[in-house]
């Protein structure tokens, strides 16, 4: 029987893996050497490698973009972590204007093989400079390809695939998935990026979730299945390049979609999923396409109100139902 880790130790593992298997690779960020890192994601690896590989850097988002950035073009494959998704702000123009772009102003004679992790998503109370679901920006730029796994397995084979990419990655680590656990296998491998999972087959309703709220919706499938409401689940698992064809094969069998993610709603990634169903399989709908997500506003610290800002399985299941109950064309 295949072990079980959690979803940090997936993070690791995978990159423990990588550097071990090839020296250019190295991470840097703020306290992940030592300490680990706040989230313990790069726990034991400087005892390891050492503090050239796993280096402790100023608190400077800029810097640390713009160390990953150099070491890439010039031959390295650096990991490089910015604590909380909130702050890549930060570090925007190194982000958006030099490690996007870099590959596409040379003509395709740079490579920029980059990996920035970070935590986003809500869910500890860390208020609202620390809890922000921020992927719609970062999806917006060509030449980032940005991953959201949803549990520990594609954890560790999407982080894999980021390390190896020869394009800069971002890898989002949702904060309130770090201690699941689940069946990880102990060799390394690769989730291709940009090919969605269907983790429940359904017929009724196709609900399209990532991150944390993946989860939220299967559990609601599985509660609606025992009233006879089939739903779909796709986790896209990769936002950009997003698999587009598995998701419309899916609304074009069931007939309906829902769109779950924790980001604000107005601008939010779900609104690309929904624009493109509704553009390339309009014949197919019984229904508009349902989103769920949080309101236009920055994200509560009190416990109370971010728990009722979040989308929650009560909301998610309401609207599945009353998507079902429209009548069909």
């Amino acid at each position: 029987m295949t072990r079980k880790i959690s979803y940090v130790q997936a993070f690791n593992e995978a990159v423990r893996q990588e550097m071990r298997a090839d020296e250019t690779v190295f991470c840097a960020g703020e306290d992940i050497g030592g300490f680990g890192g706040v989230f313990q994601t790069y726990a034991g690896l400087q005892e390891e490698f050492g503090e050239d590989r796993v280096v402790d850097t100023p608190i400077s988002e800029q810097a640390i973009i713009g160390l990953g950035v150099g070491a890439a073009a010039t031959g390295s494959r650096p990991i490089v972590d910015i604590m909380f998704m909130d702050f890549i702000c930060v570090a925007f123009d190194q982000i958006v204007n030099q490690a996007a772009k870099m590959k596409y102003m040379f003509g395709g004679s740079a490579t920029v093989p980059l990996t920035i992790t970070t935590g986003g998503g809500g869910g500890l109370s860390a208020a609202a400079q620390h809890s922000q679901s921020l992927e719609a920006l970062i999806c917006h730029i060509p030449g980032l390809k940005v991953v959201h796994p949803s549990n520990p397995y594609d954890m560790k084979g999407l982080m894999t695939a980021c390390i190896r990419e020869d394009n800069p990655t971002i890898m989002i680590k949702h904060k309130r998935l770090l201690g699941m656990q689940g069946e990880v296998p102990e060799e390394p491998y690769m989730i291709p990026l940009g090919k969605a999972a269907t983790l429940r087959e359904g017929g009724d309703v196709t609900v399209v979730a990532w991150g944390r709220m993946v989860n939220e919706a299967f559990d609601v499938a599985e509660k609606l299945a025992g009233e006879g409401i089939d739903v779909e689940v796709i986790d896209p698992r990769t936002l950009q390049p997003l698999d587009s064809e598995t998701i419309l094969e899916s609304v074009r069998k069931t007939n309906r979609a829902v769109v779950v993610h924790e980001a604000v709603r107005f601008g939010g990634l779900g609104a690309e999923v929904a624009a493109q169903i509704q553009e390339e399989a309009f014949d197919y709908l019984d229904a508009p396409v349902a989103r769920i997500a949080a309101p236009f506003s920055p994200v509560p610290f009190t416990p109370a109100l971010e728990q009722h800002y979040q989308p929650s399985p009560a909301r998610i299941e309401q609207a599945i139902r009353d998507i079902v109950a429209r009548p069909g064309a």
